[in-house]
């Protein structure tokens, strides 16, 4: 049997999310003791916790999430370990080169920087590592399925140009991801399944990896 790694972030009623985001709420309905059985009510945005980005986030007329195919939603892919990464340090091209063999040969890319480890702080949504405008175009122009990372969002003050880099050319984004620390350096099966969400910009989803 293959192992299964979990890289999806908890949800729990009153988890933060950005400062202008609702928090996620979870409360009960109806119980055994009301109803004779339990059933939740769960109000949050679609791009809570461990999510992925549709290009209809930032692209209007982009793909919204119900209109990804599974088959770009289960994808290889191989972790950079770039852990090194200081808060607020930027990501650049030169450091993925030591992975771009990999991505050359179709993989997509997991960014591990051990920012998952910083959650629930509030530095986390402010303070974590970040990509730039030209990584972005390099992972585009390279035709990387998926760029999934543990920080809450690819950039800070470029955030607007480093999503579009990507979702405009098909790249699509995962964020929040945890345990990529469980991950070693080799190739490996992604998994990032959202809800059947009509028309939207995003989900929530469980990913994990399926390790050869």
């Amino acid at each position: 049997m293959p192992q299964i790694v979990d890289l999806t972030a908890d949800m729990y009623d009153g988890a933060p999310a950005f400062p202008t985001d609702p928090k996620l709420s979870i409360s009960w309905h109806c119980t055994l003791d009301t109803a004779d059985y339990n059933l939740s009510v769960v109000k949050m945005s679609t791009h809570q916790g461990t999510h992925i980005d549709a290009p209809l986030h930032m692209i209007e007329d982009g793909e919204a999430i119900d209109q990804i195919p599974l088959d770009r939603l289960i994808v290889r892919a191989v972790k950079a370990d770039l852990t090194y990464k200081k808060p607020r340090e930027r990501i650049a091209i030169k450091d993925l080169l030591p992975f771009e063999k990999h991505i050359d040969a179709g993989l997509s890319v997991l960014i591990d920087t051990g920012w998952a480890n910083m959650y629930p702080k509030e530095e986390f949504f402010t303070d974590h590592p970040c990509i730039t405008p030209e990584l972005a175009g390099w992972f585009a122009e390279k035709r990387v399925g998926i760029v999934g990372m543990d920080m809450p969002s690819p950039a800070a003050e470029d955030w607007k140009s480093v999503h579009v880099a990507m979702l405009s050319k098909g790249t699509l984004i995962v964020e929040g991801l945890a345990n990529l620390d469980k991950l070693g350096g080799e190739p490996f099966t992604f998994f990032a399944i959202p809800l059947r969400l009509r028309q939207r910009d995003g989900s929530p989803i469980r990913a994990f990896a399926m390790l050869d």
